[in-house]
């Protein structure tokens, strides 16, 4: 029986999403990316989820696509690739930042190609000092893709992107982090133990205002300084309604530690 492609364990508000194969370099399969679907669906719905954390299995976070999935068919023409985008993922992606709760990237080995795409879409990334990440899609022909050309800009800043993916050469963690492309690179016995206590401290926190904190930021980009005034204002509107704020504001004044339930 094949081992299941994506591990999932929920645990004190976390739901911890494992890619698991770990022989592939936890290569993307149209199996891992139903799974990981499912997975962030129900991390929506449910309220008892109020963080993710999502890693690999053994020494690779993600490799990108299985090029295993992409072999020609004999009688077929070329594959149209931009199907596989508009199915799988375009969807992962949007899955990610849409998702009104904080999701946590442990990268534990290499992240390339879309597996770097997807550790970019992630809220926080803390890396392994070991690992790297490559735009790998210059070395098969391809066009930077899940959500790749939208990221590297932005957090690495216009000419590091476009030397990023036009050489396809890997950036070591330590890197990544003194460029701003990830939050920060830690030893790698430390990796897990660090992602998991910020994740633990996530969804213990006032999630639904960790939510609308995440929208008003990946909206911040598209909009010009009112229309991100009149956001904040909409969304702090919504958040001072929630039952967060009161426990917050009343633990203050009573000097002790706020109790949130994510509402």
């Amino acid at each position: 029986m094949a081992e299941e492609p994506l591990l999932v364990e929920i645990a004190e508000g976390v739901a911890t999403l494992t890619l698991n194969r770990p022989e592939r370099l936890n290569a993307f399969t149209t199996a891992l990316h139903e799974a990981l679907a499912t997975a962030l669906d129900r991390a929506s719905r449910e309220t008892a989820i109020r963080a993710v954390l999502i890693t690999g299995a053994g020494r690779g976070f993600c490799a990108g696509q299985d090029l295993a999935e992409r072999k020609p068919v004999p009688g077929q023409g070329p594959r149209d690739l931009g199907q596989s985008l508009e199915r799988y993922y375009n969807p992962l992606i949007r899955r990610l930042r849409d998702l009104e709760k904080p999701v946590v990237a442990a990268v534990n080995g290499v992240a390339a190609g879309a597996g770097a795409g997807l550790a970019f879409a992630c809220d926080i990334v803390i890396a392994a000092q070991s690992a790297s990440f490559i735009e790998a899609f210059s070395r098969i022909g391809l066009v930077p893709d899940a959500g790749n050309t939208w990221f590297l800009p932005r957090l690495a800043g216009s000419a590091r992107a476009m030397a990023v993916a036009l050489t396809g050469e890997a950036v070591p963690a330590v890197q990544a982090a003194a460029w701003g492309l990830i939050w920060k690179a830690v030893p790698d016995d430390a990796l897990m133990t660090e992602a998991r206590s910020l994740a633990a401290r996530l969804a213990q926190g006032p999630t639904r205002a960790l939510g609308l904190a995440k929208r008003a930021l990946n909206r911040s980009s598209a909009n010009d300084l009112d229309a991100q005034l009149d956001l904040e204002r909409d969304l702090q509107r919504e958040a001072g309604l929630g039952e967060d704020y009161h426990e917050g504001v009343a633990a203050f004044l009573e000097k002790r530690p706020a109790r949130f339930s994510g509402r």
